[in-house]
This record gives structure tokens, C-alpha cells and sequence, in this order.
């Protein structure tokens, strides 16, 4: 492959940093990589990859096959928020963008992207449509979450949630091929500008991993800028390749983090009641897997459950950095 023109003639300041956080993910990355090299058009660009101690060679592969990406290899998994933030803190673009190892740019969706940011002086953070591999549309824009919301999605309770709730919280009320500003967009990618940056900072590192860009977005919208969903410009996601591989860890994490959001914007009260019926969800659903064992149904499956919501139930689910 071809050094990237970027590496070729330095430039101060970029049209665009991509940064990428990345841990385990080695031949995703690479057709991440490759697809942002076909994807940058006429971009002055750089791509700043932060690894966080893969164990599967991707350190290698980068120097190896990318040379012209910028490698920072840390020595622990430092988290999607912190190696957000270190890569922001090595970026020299006028735009800056963050972006998932397990995506794929499609098209000119970089140079749309940029090039909208350039004509809506206005616009604080911007999100692509996000495909899954088979082509559908992945829901990547939201609104701002309620109690009610925290209460129904992404628990058991979710089938039987009222519909305007979750209708609301997923802006099913409009197409998913219209342009609309919302509230927030999904993190696997999402496009501010420098001044944005300079302003509201960067990720909340007490998340680790999830909501971060739900505070982030909250706080640049706080400060006055837009939120826009952008379908013309598309990537295509595989979802949770890197959290999967820590799948109890996965549910700690989501919780916590969910809980740090409510704890910072909604209070104390709205925090211990969401806490309490989290852990009583969890309690529930081992005592069902416990039962289904019993049963014979899937026992192995079953028992791995179980031990793995006792582990959330043993963390006791506080709040992130409190």
C-alpha cells in the first residue's frame, strides 16, 4: 500500500485526526485502516491509532502494513475514553473524529463529513449513519434519556416498555434517511470540530466504556453547539467486537456507566432508584438462569450466566467514579 499523502507533506494543521482506539481487534482494524486510505479523497489527513496492550499483533500490523498512521502502543488497556482523550491530545486536525476499529468508511463519507462541518459553523458534533454488514440501517442517534427511558431500555422490561417512551429515546419519529439534529450520536463515529474540543474538553474518563459520548455530546450541546445525524454520509459497524471478548465485564461497565450519567445530570435520588432496580433486574435474572439449569435447558450456557450476573451483583453496580 501507498504512504498516505498526508505522511508525505507534513501540515500543521489537517483537515482531519481520525482516533482510533483499539484493543484485540487486529484484522478488523486493518480493514479499517484500509477503508479510511480508499475513503480520504483529496483530505489533508491523519490517523492516529491508540492501542491498549493488544495481545494479538496489532501494534505490529500497524507499523507494518500503515506507516503513515501515527501508532501510540500503551502498555495497559487504557479504556475508550482515556485513549480517546490521548489521541485528541496528539491531534493537530481543524476537524477531529472519533472512530471505532471494528468500522469501515464508506464512499467519501470522511470529506462529506468534514465539508458539511466547514459550511454549518454552528454544528458541534455530527454522526454518520451506521450500517450493520448486511446492509440495514444500526440505530446510532438518540435523545437525551429519562428515568422512565433508564428504567425500560436495555433491560428485561424493554418489550413491554410504553412505545412513545422508547419511540422518543430512539427518534423513531423520524426517517432514518433524514438529516435531523438530535441530542446524541453514537460514539463508534463521531465528528466535533477543534473549537469544540478547546471548549467543553475531552471524554469523561471515568466511564471506561459506554455513555461517554452521551456526556460528551451533552456537554458540547450545553455549550450551545448542534448534535446532527448525517445518513448521506455511512459507515458500516460490526458491533462489540472489543467488548465481547469481556462479556461480564461488558455488563458491569454498561451499568456503572449508565449510572454515572444519572448520578452527574439527574441527582442522587433518580441515581439510588435506578441503582436499586438494576441490581433487583439482575437478581431476577440469575434466579430464572438458576432455574432453567435446574431444568436441564442449556445447562452450560445457563451456569455461565449465572456467574456472570453474581459478578454484577457482587460489584453492587455504583456509579462510576463515585
Amino acid at each position: 500500500m501507498n504512504p498516505h499523502p498526508s505522511s508525505l507533506t507534513p501540515h500543521p494543521s489537517p483537515d482531519l485526526s481520525i482516533i482510533i482506539v483499539s484493543w484485540n481487534v487486529r484484522d478488523l482494524l486493518r480493514a479499517c485502516l484500509s477503508s479510511i486510505d480508499a475513503g480520504c479523497s483529496q483530505l489533508d489527513l491523519e490517523v492516529i491509532v491508540v492501542d491498549g496492550a493488544s495481545a494479538d499483533g496489532s501494534p505490529a500490523m500497524v507499523r507494518a502494513e500503515f506507516p503513515w498512521v501515527t501508532l501510540i502502543a500503551c502498555d495497559e488497556n487504557v479504556g475508550f475514553p482515556r485513549g480517546n482523550n490521548i489521541g485528541l491530545a496528539a491531534a493537530n486536525g481543524r476537524c477531529l473524529l472519533l472512530l471505532n476499529p471494528d468500522t469501515e468508511i464508506i464512499a467519501d463519507t470522511l470529506p462529506l463529513m468534514v465539508n458539511y462541518l466547514a459550511q454549518r459553523p454552528d454544528v458541534g458534533g455530527l454522526g454518520a449513519q451506521q450500517l450493520n454488514p448486511d446492509g440495514s440501517v444500526l440505530s446510532t442517534r438518540r435523545r437525551f434519556p429519562t428515568l422512565a427511558t433508564a428504567l425500560f431500555e436495555s433491560t428485561w422490561l424493554e418489550p413491554i416498555a410504553p412505545k412513545r417512551i422508547l419511540r422518543h429515546y430512539y427518534v423513531l419519529d423520524v426517517p432514518d434517511d433524514a438529516e435531523t439534529d438530535v441530542d446524541w450520536v453514537n460514539g463508534a463515529c463521531l465528528m466535533t470540530r477543534r473549537e469544540v474540543f478547546e471548549q467543553v474538553g475531552g471524554l469523561d474518563e471515568a466511564y471506561f466504556m459506554y455513555s461517554e459520548e452521551l456526556d460528551w455530546c451533552r456537554r458540547i450541546k450545553q455549550a450551545g453547539w448542534r448534535i446532527v445525524y448525517l445518513p448521506a454520509a455511512q459507515i458500516v459497524h460490526h458491533v462489540g467486537k472489543s467488548s465481547e471478548q469481556a462479556a461480564t465485564a461488558r455488563h458491569i461497565n454498561f451499568q456503572r456507566a449508565k449510572l454515572r450519567y444519572f448520578r452527574k445530570y439527574h441527582g442522587r435520588w433518580a441515581t439510588a432508584v435506578l441503582r436499586l432496580f438494576l441490581l433487583l433486574n439482575y437478581v431476577w435474572q440469575l434466579q430464572l438462569e438458576v432455574v432453567k439449569g435446574l431444568l436441564g435447558h442449556k445447562r452450560p450456557l445457563r451456569w455461565q450466566r449465572v456467574k456472570a450476573y453474581w459478578q454484577v451483583i457482587r460489584s453492587g453496580l455504583r456509579p462510576a467514579g463515585y
